[in-house]
This record gives structure tokens, C-alpha cells and sequence, in this order.
């Protein structure tokens, strides 16, 4: 089993993603509200961040305020689906402003659906 993280910058692609997810056989999902460290510096302190990501701010929207984050438990033959669906909607995900899938091992779980 795996637990898998879609940081999801483009949040109008929400819906769509999920769907795609849910067409690949992944049916249950949680989303959470995020926002980014670097964004959240540079909004809530302006000089300071100024000091620490300097560079870097050319890099955020500030029309963004959020992103969501989305964990999926897995089976370890639903990971490859998962990620299909990742890439169909969002493409290229070393292009900016795309997101972020990363998995971990998820060695217990209990409660909802699963019976593992």
C-alpha cells in the first residue's frame, strides 16, 4: 500500500483531476487547502522574504493564494493509474506552477472503506 501526495497548484484543475481519477479506478481521496512556503513568506512578510527567496520570486502567482493538496491511499497496482491521471490533466509536471505527486509506504490503515 502507498499514500499518495498531489500538491495541486492550478486548483481549477481540481475537478477535472479528480474525475480522471476516478475514471483510473482511485475512488477515494482527501483535499486539503495548502499553501506554499515560499508564498506564504513573501505575502506575509514582504521585507524579510525579500531577504530569503529573493530570486525565487519570480517563480510565484501572486494571483494564487492556495494550492490543494490531495492524499490518495493506494494499493501498490493503483500507483501507475494514479500518476497516468496526474499526467493526463496536468501534463509536464517539471514545468512551473503544475504540482507535485510524491508517494510513502503506508504500512497500517484502518477506518472508512478499507479492511487491510
Amino acid at each position: 500500500m502507498k499514500c499518495m501526495f498531489i500538491i495541486l497548484n492550478n486548483v481549477d484543475k481540481l475537478d477535472e483531476l479528480l474525475t480522471k481519477l476516478g475514471d483510473n479506478g482511485i475512488q477515494g481521496a482527501t483535499i486539503l487547502n495548502s499553501t506554499g512556503m515560499a508564498h506564504h513568506l513573501f505575502n506575509g512578510h514582504r521585507n524579510e522574504a525579500e531577504r530569503f527567496i529573493g530570486s525565487l520570486r519570480f517563480l510565484l502567482n501572486p494571483e494564487r493564494d492556495e494550492n490543494r493538496t490531495i492524499i490518495c491511499v493506494l494499493k501498490d497496482e493503483q500507483v501507475l493509474l494514479a500518476r497516468a491521471a496526474v499526467h493526463a490533466v496536468l501534463g509536464d509536471l517539471s514545468k512551473p506552477d503544475t504540482g507535485i505527486i510524491f508517494t510513502i509506504p503506508c504500512d497500517y490503515i484502518e477506518g472508512g472503506c478499507f479492511t487491510y
